[in-house]
């Protein structure tokens, strides 16, 4: 089962008090200042709620395989609503309901990421490392092995 830092728990305790977090939310104040930081409340509050309601115990392994699962059902609705059937005549595209698909993305990523112990502040100093790793790739300047810079002259040699 999934277990909870004191830090969880005290946000699930202060998410209880069902008065204030309602009032945030019917005037559409965010929970924390930082809005990486709300997005991770908000789910966590969510997924703690299904969780509780619904009685539900998982290791993490199967927490990752079922939020994996979901996000490819997801992507598979983000598919299904653009053209990318060249065999068919194109529609036209509902970016309402796209947008909300990739919503949809985000509340399973954000699960993920918490049930893998990435809180936002380790999500945003990650993708930072990453993003100046993937640059360096590009630049030829990693020291990863497979990411030289080689032109294409070379490589059809």
């Amino acid at each position: 089962m999934y277990s909870l830092t004191q830090e969880q728990r005290d946000l699930i305790e202060w998410l209880r008090d069902g008065e204030r977090i309602k009032t945030k939310i019917e005037r559409r104040e965010p929970v924390t200042h930082d809005k990486l930081d709300a997005i991770f409340d908000m789910q966590y509050a969510l997924d703690q709620r299904i969780i509780d309601e619904r009685g539900i115990e998982k290791t993490t392994e199967e927490w990752v395989l079922g939020l994996t699962i979901a996000m490819e059902d997801e992507i598979a609705e983000v598919r299904s609503l653009i053209n990318w059937k060249w065999w068919k005549n194109p529609k036209e595209i509902d970016y309402t309901e796209l947008r909300g698909e990739v919503i949809d993305l985000w509340h399973f990523l954000v699960s993920l990421s918490q049930k893998v112990g990435l809180t936002a502040d380790d999500v945003y100093r990650v993708y930072c490392e990453k993003n100046a790793e993937n640059h360096a790739r590009q630049d030829g300047t990693s020291e990863k092995r497979g990411y030289e810079v080689i032109s294409y002259t070379q490589t059809e040699k």
